[in-house]
């Protein structure tokens, strides 16, 4: 990358309670090729003072602050708001942790790609290595699936703070919710809500005397990540809910209605045709609106939805009846027939999620765009 597109890359490095690695930091980035770095001090013990001194005394760095820890998402919001206002010209931002797990090479090699691609790069991690802490491998393993199945985003490293941001899309970046570590997982959810292409850069595993530096905290800042991640699931399952009322009400009413002109089996099978038609179009609605927010072709959507229904059913009725054969289970064995029905209702309902997410009310992936 030449000077000039060097000097149009800042960097922004948000810190708390750093230690002398933050100096470090600071001088191989410049020694890098970097020619801005914002440096954020996120109300930090007042003995970490001469560190942010130290690194601030270097050439081209200015350091912003905040008298009270807000957090690493605030923190970064800090420092894009102040870039948007006094470097309007910048190609981009790269983010890095001030803690020295990131390599200033690698921070040039996700700004390169950022500007070749004009995509938003994600530096992302080996986990596979024998040096990763086991909380860090177990963790990211989790994370990574649970973005893929609930949404649909296939990304190796999902707790990568170095990432390569377009300029153009910083100002929509800081609009997203989120004030600490929930901000960097609440920016990956919103590239597809926000049309944002994004690709990978491998970067090294770089883990210093187990990851004690880190300010993340398990079980507080895993619960925030993970009522995000899981978010979109719960409302589709109060739209699941809420659908299922509405067929039980509609099945009585239109019982009541039609019962002096149809009797017996034709009442049952009108009533509940009746029921399923009009709440499986709220379940649409309500899906296509609230639950997965789709841009996708109100035709195409409402073919697509019917057309996986169908086959739902059908599969819902082979699943159960196999599983009661296999399992020899009698006709009076009438919990265990209900556990079985249960079972293969809760798997088909979270396929159908995925199905949903994936086909029926698609965006497309703009990673896989590319590809």
């Amino acid at each position: 990358m030449g000077e000039t597109a060097q000097a149009r890359v800042a960097v922004v490095v948000p810190s708390l309670n750093p230690t002398d690695r933050l100096t470090d930091t600071v001088d191989g980035l410049l020694q890098a090729g970097f020619s801005q770095i914002v440096l954020v001090n996120d109300g930090s013990r007042p003995e970490a003072g001469p560190f942010f001194e130290a690194a601030a005394s270097r050439p081209r760095i200015t350091l912003l602050g905040h008298e009270v820890n807000r957090g690493k998402g605030a923190a970064m919001k800090t420092a894009f708001s102040w870039l948007l206002e006094h470097c309007p010209d910048c190609a981009g931002v790269v983010t890095v942790d001030g803690d020295g797990q990131h390599h200033p090479e690698d921070a040039m090699a996700c700004a390169q790609k950022m500007l070749e691609e004009h995509r938003l790069i994600l530096g992302c991690r080996d986990f596979s290595l024998p040096d990763v802490p086991p909380r860090s491998r177990m963790g990211n393993r989790i994370t990574r699936a649970v973005f893929r199945i609930f949404c649909g985003l296939a990304i190796s490293d999902t707790q990568t703070g170095l990432r390569a941001i377009p300029m153009e899309y910083l100002s929509r970046l800081t609009t997203v919710a989120g004030e600490r570590y929930e901000y960097e997982t609440n920016m990956l959810l919103a590239l597809k809500d926000l049309d944002i292409p994004w690709d990978e850069v491998k970067i090294r595993t770089i883990y210093l005397d187990e990851n004690k530096e880190s300010h993340f905290h398990t079980v507080r800042d895993s619960w925030r990540i993970y009522k995000l991640i899981l978010a979109r699931f719960f409302r589709y399952t109060l739209s699941a809910l809420a659908s299922a009322a509405a067929d039980t009400g509609l099945f009585a009413l239109l019982s009541a209605l039609l019962a002096g002109l149809l009797a017996g089996t034709a009442l049952t099978a009108a009533a509940a045709i009746g029921a399923r038609v009009l709440s499986s179009l709220l379940n649409f609605t309500l899906n296509r609106r609230l639950v997965f927010r789709s841009g996708a072709p109100l035709g195409r959507a409402l073919g697509r939805y019917y057309a996986l229904a169908l086959p739902l059913l059908l599969c819902q009725f082979l699943m159960t009846e196999g599983a009661l054969r296999a399992a020899r289970i009698g006709d009076r064995q009438t919990f265990l027939r209900t556990a079985v029905y249960a079972g293969v209702m809760v798997v088909l309902f979270v396929a159908s999620y995925v199905i949903q997410r994936r086909w029926v009310f698609a965006r497309k992936d703009r990673k896989e765009e590319s590809t």
